[in-house]
């Protein structure tokens, strides 16, 4: 089917989706933002991550509703062969496969195409050799959590992000659309394998963390709160609030000391060490002393006197703040990516869109079904089963139809 609303180019579009935690459900939660119909299928009971915290009093995922918004959910018993088969006819009547959840041989490229040759079947998997690996493994393995954190800490630091598996997952949707545009021109399908690793590895490249390593045969200093290579750095104004501070160009640190009042101690400063500070480079190799000298003008104003002198000139900046606290601003309350959306088992919420306007306008958050919710409609709806064949399905436990799977 065309796509004939901009803000949906993807509508017509099928997608079976078999995964768990964050890529794919993400991959496939973008993809059912931009139009598509997302079925994601989860064994009866759910997947490891169907009760994943945080969670409300009652038990059910926050975080489960929060990256399977607008998507259908149908709950089978994938152990048995019959309920192999119903997946597997649910995926060649999509035409398209998104999965984390490898070493399937009946739900491979191969056994897949054989029965639907230009099936876009898009795989991501942990590491670049097969093994498993997850996010946080990945990340330990790639260098960040050694320069993550204080200068004077000697132990890894685990960033909080989940990094890898969010651009994992936009890497998969990007490649089912680049797929599809090519399956349009040509007729002919894709596989296509994503590991987790490579993606990290990747950024770390393309980033020149690795590259740095391999030219100057050092590793990239831990250097805290501070920016590499500029500078950056956070301070404390008098009543306890933090702020990040970034001077990338000389401008921005021209008006940084003529707002600290610092002008001619930089002057001095560049004198006495030799540095010329309209080089990013000395700034960042002499940031120590020019902290210090700014240090002295944010410890003597309050929070909202720092806001106000910064506003009104070139710097970046922006005042350190908790997710209590941006959940309540308006940048979300007034933000138009933010729609309420009542979510059954969770509550009603301001709930994020796709983070791109099309023609202005954000596709607004859709709630995320409960496990199981779409089992039956879908099955009568796409493989045309009729209501006492699907109720014999539910009866023998190959499917599961009620709402939470049961």
């Amino acid at each position: 089917m065309p796509a004939t609303d901009p803000v949906r180019p993807l509508a017509g579009v099928r997608i079976v989706e078999i995964s768990s935690f964050v890529a794919v459900p993400l991959a496939g939660m973008t993809l059912t933002q931009l139009g598509a119909e997302v079925i994601r299928v989860d064994p009866v009971g759910g997947a490891a991550d169907y009760r994943r915290w945080p969670v409300t009093d009652a038990g059910d995922s926050i975080y489960w509703a929060g990256l399977n918004k607008g998507k259908r959910s149908v709950a089978v018993d994938m152990r048995t062969a019959e309920g192999q088969e119903l997946v597997t006819r649910l995926i060649v009547d999509a035409g398209i496969l998104i999965t984390n959840v490898a070493g399937r041989q009946w739900h491979s490229y191969d056994t897949l195409a054989a029965q639907r040759p230009d099936l876009i079947h898009v795989e991501v998997s942990g590491r670049a050799d097969g093994g498993t690996a997850v996010d946080y493994t990945v990340n330990a393995a790639t260098g960040f959590p050694l320069v993550t954190g204080p200068r004077e800490l000697a132990t890894p630091i685990n960033h909080v992000l989940p990094a890898w598996d969010v651009s994992c997952g936009l890497y998969a949707a990007l490649a089912v659309t680049t797929a599809l545009r090519h399956r349009d021109a040509t007729g002919d399908g894709a596989r296509i394998s994503i590991p987790l690793e490579n993606v990290a590895l990747a950024t770390a490249g393309n980033l020149a963390f690795l590259t740095e390593a391999m030219v100057t045969g050092e590793s990239r200093p831990r250097v805290g709160n501070s920016l590499y290579g500029t500078y950056g750095q956070n301070f404390v104004s008098c009543d306890g609030a933090a702020f990040m501070v970034v001077a990338l160009t000389n401008r921005h640190f021209r008006d940084l000391t003529e707002l600290t009042g610092t002008a001619k101690a930089v002057a001095a400063l560049g004198d006495a060490l030799g540095a010329d500070f309209t080089d990013e480079g000395e700034r960042y190799r002499h940031r120590d002393a020019l902290t210090g000298l700014f240090t002295v003008w944010f410890s003597a104003h309050t929070a909202d006197e720092v806001a106000s002198a910064l506003s009104g000139t070139s710097v970046l900046w922006e005042r350190y703040r908790s997710f209590a606290e941006v959940a309540g601003d308006d940048r979300v309350t007034t933000n138009p990516l933010f729609t309420e959306l009542d979510q059954p088992r969770v509550g009603r919420y301001l709930a994020p869109g796709l983070p791109i306007a099309i023609d202005g306008t954000y596709p607004p958050a859709v709630a995320a079904p409960a496990l199981g919710d779409d089992t039956a409609a879908v099955l009568a709806e796409w493989l045309g089963m009729p209501s006492d064949e699907i109720a014999h399905l539910a009866e023998s436990g190959s499917v599961a139809t009620g709402s939470g799977g049961a």
